[in-house]
């Protein structure tokens, strides 16, 4: 299932991702999906979704199953292993307040109980199951109106060049008339990455010289967008935080500049977040909420560390919503976030 929804008037639709091909290296690489017969094709129907989120997730599960192994084998639910249990989910990067939570939930349903670890990972999932379920949304795109403007934002490295190229094959494969904007516009390697994306999807690429002023470029995309009737407007950022004060100064300025040719732009500022970072993402969401205004996040790499359990506390601080998570390289492996699989995954269950 696609982390967007279409909403024209009352009628909402879903659809499925295609595969994805190959992008230069630069910030990230969006790598070829495998050509597949009818039996491979059948073969990755019945593995499913699922399957591919607990495989991609298996760091961060593997390390919260041996510690709550090691915690529970032969053991009742004491004040002793309550504690080891917490300190287990805070460095999973679940944050102290979730910790404690899950930890509360415990004690009053099997207190001085003898619990098996498959129990506790269970009692685990439903608890995070329940702190993430009320950021499970998707995102809407409002086609009337046109174009639709998405703004990306995030650090350098985040996976932002990437997610807009998953965006653009998906919608151009539903026929949607898609412009990307490259405003990224001091780093080269995201710039011909959208280039060469555009190519191989028949998206026009707004472009501008090395060091060009974001905002213009931004203001020239949106007006090329809307002359040439285009559905959806992608627009690239830049992401120096070492330099916060001059990236909230360029981030205010684009959003001002898309104003003067639609006052409702930017429809969604989506703000894609490395998984691998940990806690560092807290500190970005917080940022870029302060800076800009965030409608939604895509946390990317879930695949490439164990600490996929910062995804539990930024839902429960921020309760930002959640339209994607990324497991892999291919636009198949962007799907939309579902609480349930998510939650299970995290902690090595089946559905």
């Amino acid at each position: 299932m696609r982390f967007w929804r279409r909403q024209e008037g009352t009628e909402t639709t879903e659809s499925l991702v295609g595969d994805a091909k190959s992008l230069p290296s630069g910030e990230d690489t969006l790598v070829e999906a495998p050509e597949a017969g009818p039996a491979e094709e059948g073969a990755e129907e019945r593995r499913g979704w699922f399957g591919r989120l607990r495989a991609g997730m298996a760091r961060s599960s593997a390390r919260l199953s041996q510690g709550i192994n090691t915690i529970f084998t032969r053991r009742r639910l004491d004040d002793e292993a309550l504690l080891e249990l917490e300190e287990l989910l805070i460095s999973s990067d679940m944050g102290v307040g979730v910790a404690g939570e899950v930890a509360e939930a415990l004690r009053k349903t099997r207190f001085n109980q003898e619990v098996s670890p498959e129990e506790v990972r269970a009692a685990l999932a439903d608890q995070v199951i329940r702190l993430v379920e009320p950021v499970m949304k998707p995102l809407r795109l409002d086609l009337t109106k046109k174009p639709f403007v998405i703004l990306v934002v995030g650090v350098n490295g985040s996976g932002k060049t990437t997610t807009i190229a998953k965006l653009a094959k998906q919608y151009r494969d539903d026929g949607y008339k898609v412009v990307l904007a490259a405003g990224d516009t001091f780093r080269a390697a995201a710039v011909e990455q959208l280039q060469i994306w555009g190519e191989r999807t028949g998206c026009p690429v707004v472009t501008r010289a090395e060091g060009a002023d974001a905002a213009g470029l931004a203001y020239d995309a949106l007006v090329q967008a809307r002359d040439e009737g285009a559905d959806i407007l992608l627009i690239d950022t830049a992401g120096r935080l070492q330099n916060k004060a001059n990236l909230m100064a360029e981030l205010q300025k684009i959003v001002r500049v898309l104003k003067k040719v639609d006052p409702l732009a930017p429809h969604s500022v989506l703000l894609v977040l490395d998984a691998t970072t940990g806690q560092n993402a807290h500190s970005q969401a917080e940022i870029f909420r302060e800076m800009i205004g965030v409608t939604g996040i895509v946390m990317t790499k879930l695949d490439g560390t164990a600490r996929g359990g910062v995804l539990v506390s930024l839902a429960e601080k921020y309760g930002i919503p959640i339209h994607a998570i990324g497991v892999g390289e291919t636009a198949d492996d962007l799907r939309a976030f579902e609480a349930r699989a998510y939650a299970r995954s995290l902690v090595g269950l089946e559905p």
